[in-house]
């Protein structure tokens, strides 16, 4: 009993400052030595292209992407043995039929025989939004998706099928106010006027979670209803780029109204209960290094709209990636993408893994970075503008390339530039440069890989270099400048 006295009182205590990670250590991989001469020698010769970068050589973190980078749990690397490599109906198709069904709801998987084929499997996905907007592409002439924000590859899909991709970000996304939580949601506004205008013209609404183009900002419930509603109220399908779902859910359970008591299980139900399909990654939030999928509800709209697209999605999905029960995938990747799907709503791993990110950035904004704030749920987006605000650094310059070079060379951290070179282009007939709305670096965590000196290390160099930020040349484009998907393919130089 004087145990348990002590205990209650404890508990009544100021909460304490730090605690446990929800996870040990399984294994450790040492790092080579580098300096920062031998960096920079090889920075040059790839034309500073950080994705062309040698990967061994990166002695601090490597936050390039969060995309197939998870460390994997002991569950999951155990469910790698059970892979089953049959090239029909392998025990993994069925263990991850049941965990879709469980995550996301039964009607984005019919039972085998049991209605139209609605789930198909991707190596990963970009394949799987190649499929749907192929298939959409073709389905009329100057057709418009509007989002809340495209990825890189999720817009040049679009535009690869002769269709506009409209982002549509919130008028809150430029405030500094951090008390707004969802800066991730669509502009429903301006939606609205889009509808009215040009509603032939739109085949889908596209509502990525959380936006990653806009900050890594999360999408509130009342967005997500919204959208759906205004959707569904011109006849129009609503559709998920749901990579970073379960991250999502976990940002409503805790800075939406109404949702603090529920499951973030139960929030992703919710959520998903708007959508007429989804694309995803599960590199993300399946907590894999592999994999992809497109999910159409059975009986929601786009089935009902375009009664022929799944069938034509099935022979596409056996054309380019293989039998729809392993869909470019191995035995042993699906077995441990259905353990990863079973872990990524565990509440303490969420709270671990977000706030994780959260103290990373509030560390760099500490030192004087200015940073998108509040901090997203997978990276941390250094505003390049304000970063290089009060020097001589043009948007031509492309100053966020040259902030991740600099910083690659200098200190081996790796980070992705995702503003205006890589979400703008060249106009070729005017001779000019077209820039985004947005202007970020971003410093994507992987999940369950990096520990909080790590990350320390990381803000500590950008200070140094937001210090120094007067002394940080230009680049100039010297291959690329004119291609698509520029940004995995340019070189440049230091002017």
């Amino acid at each position: 009993m004087k145990l348990k006295s002590l205990l209650n009182k404890l508990a009544s205590e100021k909460e304490l400052g730090s605690i446990p990670r929800p996870y040990f250590n399984h294994s450790v991989e040492k790092k080579k030595a580098f300096t920062a001469e031998q960096r920079a020698e090889v920075l040059a010769r790839v034309g500073l292209n950080v994705f062309f970068f040698p990967s061994e050589m990166i002695t601090g973190c490597d936050l390039l992407s969060d995309s197939g980078v998870t460390t994997m749990t002991n569950e999951q690397w155990a469910a790698l043995h059970m892979g089953d490599e049959a090239y029909g109906s392998n025990r993994g198709y069925f263990a991850l039929k049941d965990q879709i069904r469980t995550t996301f709801g039964e009607v984005f998987f019919n039972e085998p025989g049991k209605g139209e084929p609605n789930a198909f499997i991707f190596h990963q996905g970009r394949a799987s939004e190649d499929a749907l907007f192929t298939q959409v592409g073709r389905l009329g002439q100057n057709m418009i998706v509007p989002s809340n924000g495209h990825f890189d590859t999720t817009g040049a899909n679009i535009e690869a099928n002769r269709m506009q991709a409209l982002n549509l970000f919130c008028d809150e996304l430029a405030d500094r106010d951090l008390g707004f939580h969802f800066k991730g949601n669509m502009n429903v506004v301006k939606l609205k006027s889009l509808l009215e205008e040009a509603r032939d013209r739109v085949p889908l609404i596209y509502l990525t979670i959380t936006n990653n183009t806009a900050g890594g900002q999360p999408v509130s419930m009342e967005n997500i209803r919204a959208v759906s509603s205004l959707a569904h109220q011109y006849k129009i399908p609503f559709f998920f780029d749901a990579c970073r779902f379960a991250e999502n859910a976990w940002f409503i359970q805790q800075h939406e109204h109404g949702y603090k008591s529920k499951q973030v299980k139960d929030i992703v139900h919710e959520m998903f209960s708007h959508a007429d399909g989804f694309t995803i990654s599960f590199k993300k939030d399946g907590l894999t290094n592999m994999g992809g999928g497109l999910f159409l509800k059975a009986d929601g709209l786009f089935v009902k709209k375009y009664p022929q697209i799944p069938g034509v999605l099935l022979d596409y999905q056996i054309l380019k990636e293989g039998h729809p029960t392993y869909g470019g995938l191995s035995g042993r990747d699906i077995m441990a993408l259905a353990s990863g799907l079973a872990a990524v709503t565990d509440k303490e791993y969420l709270a671990y893994r977000i706030n994780q990110v959260r103290e990373f950035g509030e560390g760099m904004c500490s030192r004087g970075v200015p940073v998108v704030m509040p901090v997203g749920g997978h990276a941390v987006y250094v505003d390049v503008d304000k970063f290089f605000e009060g020097t001589k650094m043009r948007p031509d310059d492309f100053g966020g390339v040259a902030l991740c070079a600099v910083l690659l060379a200098a200190y081996g951290h790796r980070a992705c530039e995702l503003g205006y070179f890589t979400f703008g282009h060249f106009d070729r007939v005017k001779k000019v440069d077209i820039f985004p709305e947005v202007n970020f670096v971003r410093f994507a965590v992987p999940r369950l890989r990096y520990e909080k000196q790590d990350l320390d290390a990381v803000a500590e160099a950008m200070r140094v270099l937001h210090n120094c930020r007067n002394e940080i040349p230009g680049v100039k484009v010297t291959y690329g400048r004119e291609l698509p998907l520029r940004h995995f393919k340019a070189r440049f130089e230091f002017k």
